[in-house]
Order: structure tokens, then sequence, then C-alpha cells
């Protein structure tokens, strides 16, 4: 019987990541909490409500846990309409509330990393045409600019905008996020601000914390041709990559925003320090000459692919390495910002834990600069459009009483981030199901190493 474990750097940030509106509750000036009283906007008309009642308090109670747990850090974002309800209006007692909130995690021995923006805006940014008003740059930027003059002193990890290729298509392309736009034509200006408005934060940030380091969070999906010998899926495989996954990436390397043509940004060009990969899984696409517009929209999972409870993840820990490599190209040190599955009966969850935590340790031990990873989420949140019907959660929540409890994966991740590394022993008592992958058995002769 096969005994190995695999360790990783010294000082690897181990955590979980979790955003405001999804953990804190009761956020009554912000766009989604509007858009979630809109029938037919989220999944069985569910609501945030009370969320995690993290505003309540209740961070102390599972930052406690994150602690107890052997995580060293944490990823939260703060919510813009929190802390600036209207414009140029600032809730001092926000900031405080966030101020002590960050403070706690570092009190814990948890690194923060602290997201800017995660989806949601102020309802009077909506109101003066969101993303869409070239204004709102100068906006975020002096949001950015108060944040960071009553907290900066307690983060060195920044990240301006999660997910932005994700917020811009759901936002304005497919119409499933607040202001539920359908028009591509929005797609360039939208995309532009976006990207100026990180280049104004990332500078703000600079100017008052030079040491700071600042990134994006960006989503990675892996996407693959439907039959392998077909041009025209792969062309749609390729174009998907490119219009999704390389839009802002390159465009803060190399100051080009390219989407549907190209629009030189130079100033964007090096404003970022480090790079956020956020990646969940690898979808199959197809052309489909009679339904055109489908070929913008998610794809098919593989026939024997292993797949989350409600059909929203399959289990390919080979685009995870694949996401690695991609973000490899851009020569910048790596944290794995988000990444996770909903799985409320936690079998799938372990599985998928080992498996990727396996290719991110492959990325490490090819002396990539690979530095952190937050599993996505501590414990069960609000899933935006999806409601309360996915749970990423390491801990189980019960809404109506608001007890958390541990799933095995939580005792799995515990031992992950204690030992910094994984060890066959490990894996036969929590994902059996991983160890040939991970550690597989030799024969006696086996020398081919």
């Amino acid at each position: 019987m096969i005994k190995a474990r695999i360790h990783f750097p010294a000082g690897f940030l181990w955590g979980t990541a979790t955003s405001s509106h999804q953990v804190e509750g009761s956020q009554p000036d912000n766009d989604w909490s509007l858009w979630e009283q809109e029938e037919g906007r989220i999944l069985h008309g569910h609501r945030a409500g009370l969320a995690c009642d993290w505003w309540s308090g209740r961070w102390q109670e599972d930052l406690d846990r994150a602690a107890a747990d052997g995580h060293n850090a944490h990823r939260l974002s703060l919510s813009w309409s929190r802390i600036e309800p209207e414009q140029g209006q600032w809730d001092e007692n926000a900031l405080h509330i966030y101020r002590n909130i960050i403070a706690g995690v570092r009190a814990r021995g948890l690194t923060p990393m602290v997201t800017l923006h995660h989806f949601t805006n102020p309802r009077w940014v909506m109101d003066a045409g969101g993303w869409h008003n070239p204004e709102i740059c100068k906006w975020f930027e002096a949001f950015t600019r108060k944040v960071v003059d009553r907290i900066g002193d307690l983060v060195s990890l920044w990240v301006t905008i999660n997910e932005p290729n994700v917020y811009a298509f759901g936002a304005y392309l497919e119409g499933i996020f607040p202001p539920g736009e359908k028009n591509i034509r929005a797609l360039p200006e939208v995309t532009e601000h976006l990207l100026r408005g990180h280049v104004a934060a990332y500078h703000a940030i600079h100017e008052r914390y030079p040491q700071a380091r600042v990134g994006l969070a960006h989503h990675y999906r892996s996407f693959r041709p439907m039959r392998r010998n077909s041009f025209l899926d792969a062309s749609i495989a390729s174009m998907k990559a490119r219009f999704f996954n390389n839009l802002f990436p390159d465009a803060v390397a190399d100051g080009v925003l390219s989407l549907f043509s190209r629009k030189a940004i130079p100033e964007a060009a090096g404003t970022q320090d480090f790079f956020g990969l956020n990646y969940y899984t690898r979808e199959l696409s197809r052309f489909d000459l009679l339904h055109p517009a489908s070929m913008l929209s998610l794809g098919e999972f593989a026939a024997d692919a292993e797949v989350s409870p409600t059909g929203f993840i399959a289990n390919e820990p080979a685009g995870m390495w694949e996401a690695l490599a991609w973000a490899h190209r851009y020569r910048l040190p790596i944290y794995v910002t988000e990444n996770g599955i909903e799985d409320d009966g936690d079998d799938l969850r372990r599985r998928y834990l080992a498996r990727h935590i396996h290719q991110v340790w492959k990325a490490a031990n090819m002396c990539w600069q690979v530095r952190g990873y937050f599993y996505w989420t501590l414990v069960d949140n609000f899933e935006w459009e999806r409601g309360w019907t996915q749970r990423f959660g390491l801990y189980a929540l019960d809404t109506r009483t608001q007890e958390r409890t541990p799933r095995p994966s939580a005792r799995f991740y515990t031992e992950i981030c204690t030992a910094n590394g994984l060890s066959s022993d490990v894996l036969r008592e929590y994902a059996p199901g991983a160890l040939e992958a991970i550690f597989p058995e030799r024969g006696p002769d086996d020398l081919s190493g």
C-alpha cells in the first residue's frame, strides 16, 4: 500500500473566499437587493435575506472556525453601497465595521485579501447608467481612495474587480445580473469602463501604499470543441476563449482591449502585480447553424463527466492545470482566488478538492509562482441568480436558524492546510476515490517513473 505526501512551498496561503452581498445580508441600497424583489430574477424567488448574517457580527464565529481549521488567509469583499449609499455621502459606521472585520481577520492569524467590487453596485450608480457611464471610473476611484484611506494600513493584497468578464457578460449580454441587459453592442463600452475603473483603483492604492500588491480576479473557463475533428466546433471554442478568458488579462498586460475591435488603452499596461485565478470547470462547445445565438452561451459537459448535483459544474481537474498554465503565461505570481463545487451531500466535493489541489501542487512544483489557494466558500451562501439552491460551503448553513454544521470536507481541508500538503493517508480517509489519480500504485517491475 503506497504511502506518500506532497508539500507546498513555505508561506503558501490557504483560505476560503467570500463576498459581501453573499454573506452579509440586509443591503437595501444595492442593485442586487432590488433585483431580488423582481419576479423571475432569482431561482424559486429566493432572496439573500440575512445571508450568513455577517453584518450583525457572525463573521466573528466564522473566522474563528477558519482559524481553528488551520487557514492562514481569507479573501473577502466590501460593499460599495454600504460605504457610499448616496454619491459623495460616506457611511463612517460601515467603514468602521469593515475595519473591525479586517482587523479581526488579521487578529486570527489570517492574511486578508480584499476585493473592492464583487458584482454589486450602489443604487445611485445604476440610476446614473451603471457601467455604461464613463463617469463611473471616477466614482469607483473615489470609493477606492476612501477605502484605502480607512483600512489600507491593514491590507497588502487587493483585488480591484472580481471577474470583470463574468460581470460584463452576465449583466449586459445574458441579462442574468442587474441591470439585465441583453445587448451585445453594450459590451465594448462596458468592458472599457471596467478596465479603466480597475486602472484608476490600481493607481489609487499604489499612490498611498506603494508596496501593496494589486490584481484582478480572472474567471477562466476551459473551452474545448465538442467534436475533436470539427473545425467549426474548434472555432467556436477558440472564439469563446478569446472573448471570455483573454479579454481582460491581455488588456492589463499590453494595454490593448480586443473585443470586436482593438482599442489602445496604454495606461492599462502593467496594472497587475499578481494574477488572481478563478477556475471551476470546463465545457464543450458545439457549432449549431440552426441556433447561432447559442454559440455564445454555455456549452455542455462531457458525457462521462462527474457533474455536481444541479448540473452546474463538472469535476474536470485537467482544466485547472490548463487554467494555471494559461495564467503562467503572464509571468506574475498566481493566487487561485476561487475554486470549488456545489455539493450538499459532500461526496463529490472531497474528490474535486483533492484533484484540483493536486493540479495546483503540480504547478508549484514546476517552480511557477503559485502562492495561494482560496476555496469557494467557507459557509453556504446566496449564489446570485441561483439563490439558495447551491451549497458550496465547507460548512452547511441552516438559513432558518443560522446554525453552521461542518461537512467532512471542512475537516479534509483542515488536514491539507495544517500539513501544507496532501498525504495518501489523508486521501484514504477523506477522498479515497481520488487516491489512484494522485498517488498511483506501481507494480514491482515498474521503473518507468
